[in-house]
């Protein structure tokens, strides 16, 4: 889907204010809001400009919170990092060369300089946000309102799910927007809780909205969310784990589909949303009584990886899509499969438009320590084999979760992050029990 629909076209590549990716039809940046059919020209060539100051007095060195140099999208730090909340300080500053008492400070006959629309028209300092209220991105001056836009400068600030890390425990996920979607429609939750005899249990869910649907960022937070209470009320009662994860799906479900009853909150401004029923995957894993249990529905994976690399690893999921089905009829093997532009349609998802959903569940038994991986396609795009996701996991991810998310993710950009990307990993600590594979079904 492309990011705009918007006709006209720029040549840019990249956003002036904050260097994302720009896809072609673009007039705004979908990271900081820069007003792309408001970039200015180039200025003219002086290569020197004479800097004095008048006799008699010394020139005066003014640091004020200014736009960078670069444009009033540019900032310290990535669009949706924290790093431009952190200083309060600009390091620009202006030479100002105080005129002699009496006289004009500027020639009355010379015309007006006509400002700059997106320079801030109050005193920057006066515009200071008050203390632990988010500042500006782009303007660094001004604050944000409740709609996410500059109260200052207008610009919309990036969105608080393009990048999420959580770790909760030994558990722990990250979840990006990627580098060519305009927002984030993944989502995840993560959580511990105790079964009835007092031992740990800990649960992972990882959702991904369908893009081609209305509000699929709203479908994936509602199903990641309903899957986890449902877990968390139903474990601490004793449910056995297999079918509290089946009826958590059936829970997300209900979810998802009353989104669909809802009236339709599309606004004019925003071209990305559709109008059909919301609709996502959902793929989750439960570590509980020396159990692994996993169940999803569409094309989100999981894989185990053994913390003794000279062990096999495994996928532990079937993806509910057109590929796997022609797999699975024995029409194609499954290189010919996913290497058709059919193979990602899937075939199962959450929402009011799916076909007849059967959640799928599968309980393992894993003899020795592993490493639990859930993840969206947005992951497993660039590392499909289980031997290939073993590749990309640190080697201490098993004491590091979150730092092997994060490294996870980033293998991901690095590939070309075409679509959002998340991960929650959890580590599967058990006594080796002797030979037999690395995971065993109970």
């Amino acid at each position: 889907m492309k990011m705009s629909q918007k006709p006209q076209e720029t040549a840019l590549s990249k956003c002036p204010g904050c260097e994302e990716p720009l896809e072609r039809g673009d007039l705004f940046c979908g990271a900081c809001g820069y007003d792309l059919s408001a970039v200015p020209a180039v200025p003219q060539d002086h290569p020197t400009i004479a800097m004095t100051a008048p006799a008699g007095g010394e020139a005066e060195v003014r640091f004020d919170r200014r736009a960078e140099p670069g444009g009033p999208g540019e900032s310290d730090g990535p669009a949706g990092s924290d790093e431009s909340d952190e200083s309060d300080e600009s390091d620009d500053f202006e030479l100002a060369a105080p005129a002699p008492a009496g006289t004009p400070s500027a020639d009355a006959s010379a015309p007006a300089a006509t400002p700059d629309p997106r320079t801030p028209a109050v005193d920057p300092v006066a515009a200071t946000p008050p203390a632990g209220a988010k500042r500006c991105v782009a303007c660094r001056a001004g604050s944000v309102d409740t709609d996410g836009y500059c109260e200052n400068c207008g610009h919309a600030q990036p969105r608080e799910r393009d990048h999420m890390e959580q770790e909760l425990g030994s558990v722990a996920a990250v979840s990006d927007r990627g580098l060519r979607h305009h927002r984030n429609e993944d989502s995840f939750a993560v959580s511990t809780t105790a079964l009835p005899d007092g031992s740990p249990a800990v649960v992972a869910i990882v959702c991904d909205g369908v893009s081609s649907a209305s509000r699929p960022d709203e479908a994936s937070a509602a199903a990641a969310s309903a899957a986890n209470e449902a877990l968390l009320e139903s474990l601490p009662r004793g449910t056995h784990p297999q079918q509290a994860m089946h009826e958590a799906i059936l829970a997300a479900a209900e979810a998802v589909n009353a989104l669909a009853q809802e009236p339709a909150r599309a606004r004019e401004h925003d071209r990305h949303r559709h109008q059909n029923a919301p609709a996502c995957t959902l793929v989750g894993s439960i570590m509980a009584g020396g159990l692994l249990i996993v169940g999803w529905v569409g094309d989100s994976r999981v894989y185990w990886v053994p913390d003794d690399r000279t062990n096999p690893p495994a996928r532990l999921t079937e993806d509910d899509s057109w590929a796997a089905q022609m797999v699975a009829a024995g029409l194609m093997n499954e290189a010919e499969a996913y290497a058709d532009e059919r193979a990602h349609a899937i075939t199962g998802w959450l929402g009011a438009d799916a076909y007849d959903l059967e959640p799928h569940t599968v309980s393992f038994k894993p003899d020795r320590p592993g490493l639990v991986v859930v993840c969206t396609d947005g992951l497993w795009n660039y590392a499909e084999s289980a031997a290939e996701m073993a590749a990309a996991v640190p080697a201490d991810a098993h004491q590091r979760p979150l730092h092997g998310a994060q490294v996870l993710v980033g293998h991901a950009l690095d590939g070309g992050g075409h679509d959002n990307v998340t991960v929650a990993l959890l580590p599967f600590a058990v006594e080796p029990q002797g030979a037999g594979s690395a995971c065993g079904t109970a």
